[in-house]
Formats: structure tokens, sequence, C-alpha cells
């Protein structure tokens, strides 16, 4: 907050001449006096991604409750195929935690129930579409139900992925603050 009323407010002038030149010519560059304070460091940008990559990966997967839900109704959106849904890396947040998700999190109690919870709702959607399909809708209404579970519970472990980043962070784990290293790196 302190950047923005930096930024955007007006500057103590001593002589207008060297204000002038000190000035940029459009809003596209920052005066070099504020520039570090646009940099974020290594691990920051590295826990941001992440951060960032489970809001979406949420999203990502809340969409699947609807697709299985008009599969039970009748409507099969053909590519909701039994063995593409069984392996758990088809969909973005199974891929994503075989892959980056690991490297990041793969440290973290959570990740592993995550991993588990994933591989049984992959494998719980696959059996509701075959169950449609042999036309067992009241097996597959109970599936539904399970897959829900499974669904709110993934969620929830991603948040608490999610909080469990930023307390690694906060509690000056790995990463520290940016203030920190550039105080360190000062005294080097």
């Amino acid at each position: 907050m302190d950047f923005l009323k930096r930024l955007f407010s007006p500057a103590p002038v001593a002589d207008k001449r060297s204000a002038k030149n000190e000035q940029p010519e459009d809003w596209s560059t920052v005066p070099s006096l504020q520039a570090s304070e646009l940099v974020a460091f290594g691990d920051e940008v590295s826990r941001l991604s992440v951060e960032f990559d489970i809001e979406a990966l949420i999203v990502s997967h809340e969409r699947w409750l609807p697709w299985l839900w008009q599969a039970l109704e009748g409507n099969v959106d053909e590519q909701l195929r039994p063995d593409v849904i069984r392996e758990e890396r088809s969909s973005e947040l199974g891929a994503w935690l075989h892959d980056a998700g690991g490297k990041a999190l793969g440290h973290l109690p959570t990740y592993s129930m995550l991993l588990v919870r994933n591989r049984y709702f992959h494998l719980k959607a696959a059996e509701l579409i075959t169950q449609v399909e042999q036309e067992e809708f009241t097996r597959a209404d109970q599936t539904f139900k399970q897959c829900q579970h499974a669904s709110r519970q993934m969620v929830l472990l991603l948040k608490e992925l999610k909080r469990g980043l930023v307390k690694t962070t906060s509690r000056g784990g790995s990463s520290g603050s940016p203030s920190k290293k550039l105080e360190a790196a000062a005294r080097s």
C-alpha cells in the first residue's frame, strides 16, 4: 500500500528543472528510486505462482461435478470416456499434482492425501460413466454422491495446501522475506 501511495502522490520538488529531468515521460516507466519495489524474489515468485496454480486448479476441478451430473441425467459428453477418466493424470489437477505440484508441495503431508483423493475421485468418476452407460442409474446416483464427497475433500485439501504454503514461507522457512534477504546481502 505504501508503494501505491508513493507512486501516486506528488514528489516534493526542490528545483523545477531537476524534477523535470527525474519524471518519467510516461506511466509505463518507473523512476529508478522506486524500481526495486517492483522486483519479486525467486522464492516469492514461486510461492505466488503455486498459489495462483492452486486457485486455478480448484476452479478447474469444480467443473467435474456438473459434467458428471449431466452424464447422470443422460447427457454424456463424448469426452467422458471411462478409460480416459480413470487415469488421474488426465485432468489438469492430476497432471499438475504429478509434475509442478509435486515439486513445489510434495514435502507437505496434505499433498499425499490429495494424491490419494484425486485417484479415488477419478476411479469413481469412471465408474459413474460406466454405470450410466449400462443404465444402472441407482448405483450411478450413489457413485455420484461419492464423487461429490471426494470432490469436496479435494477442494479442502487444495486450500489446506495453499494455507500450508503460506505458513511455511511466513515462518521464515527456506524462502524468507525479500527485505530480510536484502538486509543480509547488504551486510555481507
